[in-house]
């Protein structure tokens, strides 16, 4: 690592720690940074004695409720901007998003369909709706990399184009299925699908933790065939990449970090997107120093977007994402005349 890219990691770091404080201290019932802190920190062994002097509902407030919607916008974040640059070094192209393979169109049809079924019927404490969606956004992505196989290889551009239209399929029986609910599931439906954190908790934090974390130690591996993957499918063959397997796995793992993303909090745009564009122009594209730092700044810049969410008054995060992610974006592609993807 330079010292560079060193920098970069000490101060997406200090971002971290910035963030945590400022989410655990803003609410309905605002706490000093240092407090809330304390409050969390004594709760590590051997460090009791850094407790503050706390009422037993701010304790419950910090480590109940604030503290697993903090972990849920790290996670959260952190898996959509992996998965986006998986994304865009598998097609080759500055665009490419998590959305891409029709995970988020796939998990819309599952919790539209969840909704407005009435399903009660939980597991682990969690709702059926972000199981439905989890599973909705795995059934078309799947049904992707299927239609697009052609004599044992998938053409980039067929998965690409294949992609976009299972994904409007999918949006068109979720737009079918709502014209047909009551208004009530309507409003909860466009609640979720504009992406939010209020009212989640420890199940959904126990739900997205083994597939952000494992999902994205396993892509770490694939650093050297990701960056091999940028000059073309002949080319990698060539020097060695087992092209078609290498593809399975890391269409495979992406899509899993964006189904259990989108399955916890809806569909959140911008993060996939501008997170990898962001972090490959600090410190370079090689994958070893990306994918890392694409984990940390995509859990720092959505724990920050549900800050500013929390303090406008509770909307939803999706929108924070959107109105200042793509003026952002604009920004980067303008600005940045010498970046190339």
């Amino acid at each position: 690592m330079s010292r560079h890219q060193a920098l970069v990691t000490a101060g997406l770091v200090l971002l971290l720690i910035a963030t945590v404080a400022i989410s655990l201290a803003t609410g309905p019932s605002p706490l000093p940074p240092q407090k809330a802190m304390r409050i969390l920190v004594s709760r590590v062994p051997g460090l009791s004695s850094l407790a503050p002097q706390a009422t037993a509902a701010e304790q419950s407030i910090v480590l109940g409720i604030r503290l697993p919607r903090l972990l849920l916008a790290l996670l959260v974040g952190a898996a959509l901007a992996v998965a986006g640059a998986v994304m865009q070094s598998f097609f080759q192209n500055p665009m490419a998003a998590p959305s891409i393979l029709g995970v988020s169109a796939g998990a819309t049809l599952g919790a539209t369909a969840a909704i407005m079924l009435g399903l009660n019927i939980g597991i682990w404490g969690l709702s059926p709706v972000p199981i439905c969606a989890f599973l909705g956004a795995l059934a078309v992505s799947a049904a992707v990399y299927l239609l697009s196989r052609r004599g044992g290889r998938t053409p980039v551009t067929l998965l690409l184009l294949t992609g976009i239209a299972l994904g409007s399929l999918a949006s068109a029986i979720s737009s079918f299925i709502l014209i047909r609910g009551q208004q009530g599931d309507l409003d909860l439906v466009i609640i979720w699908m504009m992406g939010s954190l209020a009212n989640r908790g420890w199940p959904e934090v126990q739900m997205i933790l083994p597939y952000a974390i494992g999902a994205s130690v396993v892509v770490y591996f694939y650093s050297r065939e990701l960056n091999v993957l940028l000059m073309g499918d002949e080319q990698a063959y060539y020097l060695g990449v087992p092209v078609e397997r290498v593809k399975l796995i890391l269409l495979t793992l992406a899509s899993l970090l964006a189904a259990a993303a989108v399955a916890v909090t809806g569909a959140i745009g911008f993060i996939g997107l501008i997170v990898p564009h962001l972090i490959r122009l600090l410190v370079g594209p090689q994958h070893r120093i990306l994918l890392p730092l694409c984990f940390l700044g995509g859990g720092v810049i959505l724990g920050l977007a549900d800050i500013a969410a929390n303090m406008a008054g509770e909307i939803p995060i999706g929108i924070v994402t959107s109105l200042i992610g793509a003026p952002f974006f604009l920004y980067l592609l303008h600005r940045a005349r010498e970046y190339e993807f």
